[in-house]
């Protein structure tokens, strides 16, 4: 990939992925709220203010690099993590499986509007703006899929390792969250070996699918 090409596909995807990872955390931060731990609220990270949300390293050092070296093919980053303090919730165990759906929920509903617009764009007159923000909405609906598919993998501290600790019974929950210690080193396992792409590909596919479906879009 030559620097024009990756310059223009940094351009397509950048509005999607601010917004997936400043909504996705803020989320986190809102519910906990709701339910009953202010601390994310205190330290204003219940914001859409994407600065307060962003990694220098993980959301724009890495994820460039990763672009770059693979051409484009493979993307990995990180946000700062909303910080919650599930004891403060008021039902801890039950309330932080809800606190820790938001995040991917969030995406899926950014999804379900990047096509939205995708759709609006198509009945309107070819123009190179309504081109760029239609590749832009397809990018859109790409990273959110994507960001929620793999934050539900059950995999401590992803959100679907949160999820799974507390549906799981009480003993259970507590043997398991112990492997939280083990989760960055099991995640980067999985993305080496190239297990993790072999899973998350399908499942990406299918609900990028549906979702192209559900709105009358043409996924080429």
């Amino acid at each position: 990939m030559d620097i024009h090409n990756f310059l223009l596909e940094a351009l397509i995807y950048a509005p999607s992925v601010v917004l997936a990872i400043t909504l996705h955390e803020a989320a986190h931060g809102f519910v906990a709220k709701h339910y009953g731990d202010t601390t994310a609220y205190m330290l204003g990270r219940v914001t859409l203010n994407p600065i307060k949300h962003i990694d220098p390293i993980g959301t724009i050092v890495v994820p460039l690099v990763l672009g770059w070296a693979t051409k484009g093919t493979f993307l990995f980053g990180w946000a700062k993590p909303v910080p919650v303090n599930f004891n403060n919730l008021r039902h801890p165990k039950r309330d932080m499986l809800w606190v820790a759906a938001a995040g991917p929920g969030s995406n899926l509903v950014q999804a379900a509007l990047w096509a939205l617009l995708a759709r609006l764009l198509l009945s309107t007159a070819a123009n190179p703006v309504a081109t760029y923000w239609f590749s832009v909405a397809e990018a859109g609906i790409l990273v959110n899929v994507v960001l929620a598919i793999l934050n539900l993998f059950p995999i401590l501290p992803l959100d679907g390792g949160r999820m799974l600790a507390s549906l799981l019974p009480d003993k259970l929950s507590y043997a398991y969250q112990g492997t939280e210690r083990f989760g960055l080193i099991i995640l980067i396992a999985l993305i080496v070996t190239g297990i993790l792409g072999k899973v998350l590909s399908p499942l990406v596919y299918a609900c990028v699918t549906g979702i192209y479906s559900i709105f009358g879009l043409q996924l080429l």
